[in-house]
C-alpha cells in the first residue's frame, strides 16, 4: 500500500509523515531536502537554478515511486511526483523563473515518468491558510527559505486547491491544518487516524 501526503511548504507534511509512520509501521520516504545541492542557490536565485531544482525533484521521487511499487511494503511517502509538474515548475514558469524551453523540457520529462507510474492508493492533502504556513515556516528556522514570499506561497496554494480539485488518481483525504494541532493534541491525531482507517478499509 502506498499512502502520499501533499501539501504547501509548512503544511507539516514531514511531521505527519512521521507521525503516521509510527503509528501504522509504515515504511517512511522523506523528502530529499538535506541532500539537496539546489536548495540554497535556488532560493537565493530561483531563475538561474529552477529547472535544476525540479529536475532533481522530479528524479528523486520518480526513483522513490519505482521502489515502492517494487518494495510491496506498506509506505507513506512525504510529497508526491505531480505537485512538481501541476504545482512548483508550472509556477516558477508562470512567473518568468523558467524559461519557455526548460518547462517544455521538464513537462515532456514528467509525461514520460507519469506513464510509467501509478498514483497512491491515498492522498492525504494538507490544506492551509497563508498565515499558518508562514508561522511554521518561521517556527522550523530553515535557512534558505527565509527569503520565500507571501505572495509565493499564495501563488502555491491557488495551485494546490486546482490540482486537488480535479484529483483523480486515487482515494482522497482533505485535512484542514488551521483547525488542528497533531503534533501537541493527541485527540486530533486520533481524528486523522480515524480518517485514514476508515478510507484504508473501503481500499478492500
Amino acid at each position: 500500500m502506498h499512502v502520499a501526503i501533499a501539501g504547501n511548504i509548512g503544511a507539516g507534511k514531514t511531521t505527519l509523515t512521521k507521525l503516521l509512520a509510527k503509528h501504522y509501521s509504515w515504511e517512511a520516504h522523506l523528502e530529499d531536502v538535506v541532500d539537496n545541492p539546489y536548495l540554497d542557490d535556488f532560493y537565493n536565485q530561483m531563475e538561474r537554478w529552477s529547472f535544476n531544482l525540479q529536475v532533481y525533484f522530479l528524479n528523486s521521487r520518480f526513483r522513490q515511486v519505482l521502489q515502492i511499487r517494487k518494495s510491496g511494503r506498506k509506505v507513506i511517502q512525504d510529497r508526491t511526483i505531480y505537485e512538481d509538474a501541476h504545482i512548483f515548475a508550472p509556477n516558477l514558469h508562470a512567473m518568468g523563473l523558467m524559461t519557455n524551453w526548460d518547462f517544455e523540457n521538464y513537462s515532456s520529462l514528467f509525461q514520460l515518468m507519469e506513464s510509467l507510474v501509478k498514483g497512491p492508493d491515498i492522498l492525504i492533502y494538507l490544506r492551509s491558510s497563508i498565515p499558518n504556513l508562514v508561522n511554521q515556516i518561521h517556527k522550523r528556522g530553515r535557512d534558505y527559505e527565509n527569503s520565500i514570499s507571501i505572495d509565493y506561497l499564495s501563488r502555491l496554494n491557488e495551485r494546490y486547491e486546482a490540482w486537488i480539485h480535479g484529483y483523480d488518481k486515487g482515494k482522497l483525504l482533505i485535512i484542514d491544518v488551521d483547525d488542528v494541532d497533531f503534533v501537541d493534541n493527541p485527540e486530533d491525531l486520533g481524528d486523522v487516524i480515524n480518517r485514514i482507517d476508515a478510507e484504508i478499509h473501503g481500499l478492500f
